[in-house]
This record gives structure tokens, C-alpha cells and sequence, in this order.
């Protein structure tokens, strides 16, 4: 059912229940859903985030009734994730002089996911307002919570936060506010930070830090409940579980390197790991006994192994240490390749060979999509060259990805 409500003056939630057992990241959610979309009827009439794809004809039939569409002057997409963004490809079909809203890295996605190549955008980025007649809108820009693009939108006459993913709860429900809730929330709010938000704990804190001045008198997310009591309850939660935590792990980055780069990306990886909450060291295999480096090996929980490509191969004694990784039981540590190269880079896939005929837990692109939907982060990690400002983003990234599995003892 389509749960329509007025929150605010000329403010109405106009999303969809979903209350199956709804398949979510390999996960089912037996409590279902909702995916909260909000109509702002003023001069001109302004949707934030639509629904899931699969209710997209339903959502803009029922919309009919409220708005007439022709008249909707904005479309604002915080995510551009199917379960939020699917209903604006039969929207936009309709609401043919609405605007698309979205950040930069937004657009592209949209255009492609609904065939929207001949829509107007307009791309906003962090401190943006749009005035939309009788209220304004500013857009923070709060990227990989839970993806690249993501930002949030909060109306500054009425005080109301609508940030997308975030201080959301998997719930079907009708009540629409968390204090008519039929049972206490808290928990599922909890479970739904831990699953989503809490892979990317540091971005957490930059939007905690980007809405601290904000006066919020509720928060109208996209999945579950609008929050208009205990405001600072839900999002004291936020902040609370993702300030940063001492692991009490260990990490060992071992390298072997040709011109410098590998060594100067190894390095990177230990400073990175460290910000993590990691104790992160280097060594060089090609300057350390092998009975030493096995000894790191034994006492890490987290091992990378890099090495520069010469013709094709490793350089060095790091084969001479990764032979002897099968007869070792690295069950219960986190292994990863890395390496830089000029040309071809056919090392660091020789080295990856070796870790997925151990017993480690090796990191590997697929398992990440699978794991978390994000495709920004890669392993192995490969750098050509040197490391410059935009390769050590992702490689920065990758360690934040170590990092959680770290945390969470994964």
C-alpha cells in the first residue's frame, strides 16, 4: 500500500509499505520495509527520493491524486540505489518539466539506470540551496553512506533532515512516526546501523560533524520510521558506534620493491591501517630473514604481500615466503595483494595465486561486491607508478575495508 501522510505544512509522506519477507543484500527482511518518498507541495511542487523500482507505477498513480505531475518542478535523489531511485524512471515519464537533483557523481547513473540522457539536472554539491517557493532546501553531500553519490536534504523553514539511507529502520509499518511505533524501535535501528552504516564508520562521522549545527526537529529517512522524538537519541547512536575503536589487531605489510614505488605504497597502506586503528608495520623481505618475516606472519592478523613486476614476475625473495604460506594455518587472519608496476603489473596476480591456495581469509574484489555492494573497492590493490592523490583515495578505501573486517572480526 501506498502510506500517504502530512508531516509537516504541505509536507507529505507519499511512499510504499512493503511488508513481504523482502529479499535485501543477500539478506530477507521478515519485518519488510518501507521506502519512505516525500512530496513538498509548495509553488513548486518537489519530490525527495521516490520508491523501489518494483512499485514504481503504483507510486506515481497514487501520486496523481495528490499533485497534478506536470506541475512537480524538482525530483530530488539523494541515492541513486534502485530501492529509492526506481521510481523515477515512471515519474519523470510523466513530470516531463521537473528538474533531476542529484550530486555529480549522481548524474551519469540516473541517466543510464532510466534512460533520462535528455533531462535537465541540476547538480548540487555540499552547502547548495535550492529555494523551491516558500521553503529552502540545503544539500550536504555525504558520500559512501552508503555509496559514492549519496548526499542528504534538509529543509531549513520546517527543520526536517531527509537522509536517505541514514537513521533509517527495516519496518513495515502504517504509524509513519516512531512515536506511535506499536513496539520499541531501538533495536532495529541498531541492527539496520550495524549491517549499513557501520562498514563506513568514518563517514559516519564526517556527516555526524556535517549536521551537528543543524536544528533537526525530525528526521524523514527512506526505510522505516520519520523520527520526531528522541532526536538526539537516534543519532547519538550514529555517533557513538562509529567513533573510532582501538582493534587491538595487528598488520604486517611486506614488500619488495624495484625502483621505490612499492615500498612508498606499502607504507601508504601501514599509515592508512594505522588511522584504522590498526598497529601497522612494513618490512622488507629483501632485507629481513625469512624466519623473521614467518614469525610476523604468525603474529599478524592482517598480512599484505607486494611486490613491484620485472619481466613479467615478482622481484626478489617474496616467492621464497609465499611458498611457505600453504603449510601455515592462516585461518583466522586477513591476507591481501598488492603491488605497483610500470606495465603490466603480473606479479601481484602471481601473489594472489599463492593466498587463495591458503587457508586466509584473502581479499578479493568479488567478495567485497558481494559482501557490501560496493564496487569502489579493489583487491588486489593496484597502483601503476607512483601512488598519486586520486590511486591512494581507493587505496585509502581499501584499508577502511580492512579496517571493519578487522572490528567486526570477520
Amino acid at each position: 500500500m501506498i502510506n500517504k501522510m502530512m508531516i509537516a505544512e504541505n509536507i507529505y509522506s507519499v511512499g510504499k509499505v512493503d511488508d513481504r519477507d523482502v529479499p535485501f543484500h543477500r539478506l530477507t527482511l521478515t519485518k519488510g520495509t518501507t521506502y519512505n518518498s516525500y512530496l513538498l507541495n509548495t509553488e513548486k511542487p518537489t519530490i525527495i527520493d521516490t520508491v523501489d523500482i518494483s512499485f514504481g507505477k503504483e507510486f506515481v498513480d497514487n501520486l496523481k491524486e495528490t499533485v497534478d505531475l506536470m506541475k512537480i518542478q524538482y525530483i530530488v535523489i539523494n541515492h541513486t540505489e534502485p530501492d529509492h531511485s526506481g521510481g523515477l524512471g515512471s515519474l519523470a515519464a510523466q513530470a516531463k518539466n521537473a528538474t533531476i537533483v542529484c550530486t555529480e557523481k549522481a548524474v551519469e547513473e540516473l541517466k543510464e539506470m532510466y534512460k533520462l540522457h535528455k533531462r535537465n539536472f541540476l547538480v548540487v554539491k555540499d552547502g547548495d540551496k535550492l529555494d523551491i517557493g516558500g521553503k529552502t532546501l540545503l544539500f550536504l553531500e555525504t558520500p559512501y553512506l552508503h555509496t559514492e553519490e549519496t548526499m542528504i536534504t534538509y529543509c531549513i523553514e520546517d527543520k526536517i533532515l531527509f537522509p536517505c539511507d541514514i537513521f533509517s529502520t527495516h519496518i513495515a509499518n502504517t504509524e509513519v512516526f516512531n512515536d506511535l511505533a506499536k513496539e520499541d524501535i531501538f533495536e532495529d535501528f541498531n541492527v539496520y546501523y550495524t549491517l549499513i552504516m557501520h562498514p563506513h564508520r568514518k563517514h559516519v562521522q564526517y556527516m555526524i560533524n556535517k549536521i551537528k549545527d543543524l536544528d533537526i526537529n525530525m528526521i524523514a529517512p527512506s526505510h522505516g520510521y520519520i523520527l520526531r522524538t528522541e532526536i538526539e537519541k537516534f543519532v547519538g547512536v550514529y555517533a557513538n558506534l562509529s567513533k573510532n575503536t582501538t582493534t587491538n589487531k595487528s598488520a604486517t605489510v611486506i614488500y619488495s620493491t624495484m625502483t621505490s614505488n612499492t615500498k612508498k605504497l606499502s607504507q601508504s597502506i601501514a599509515d592508512f591501517l594505522n588511522a584504522e586503528g590498526i598497529t601497522a608495520v612494513t618490512v622488507d623481505v629483501n632485507k629481513t630473514p625469512k624466519e623473521e618475516v614467518l614469525d610476523y606472519i604468525n603474529s599478524s592478523d592482517i598480512i599484505l604481500f607486494g611486490s613491484s613486476t620485472r619481466y613479467g614476475d615478482m622481484i626478489g625473495s617474496l616467492e621464497d615466503v609465499l611458498k611457505e604460506l600453504k603449510a601455515m594455518d592462516l585461518s583466522n587472519k586477513i591476507v591481501a595483494a598488492f603491488g605497483s608496476y610500470g606495465w603490466s603489473g603480473e606479479s601481484i596476480e602471481v601473489i594472489q595465486d599463492y593466498l587463495v591456495d591458503t587457508n586466509a581469509n584473502v581479499l578479493e574484489t568479488s567478495k567485497v561486491i558481494k559482501s557490501t555492494g560496493m564496487s569502489d573497492v579493489a583487491f588486489p590493490i593496484r597502483i601503476r607508478f607512483t601512488a598519486k592523490e586520486e590511486s591512494l583515495q581507493d587505496v585509502e578505501r581499501a584499508c577502511e575495508y580492512i579496517g571493519n573486517l578487522a572490528l567486526n572480526a570477520i
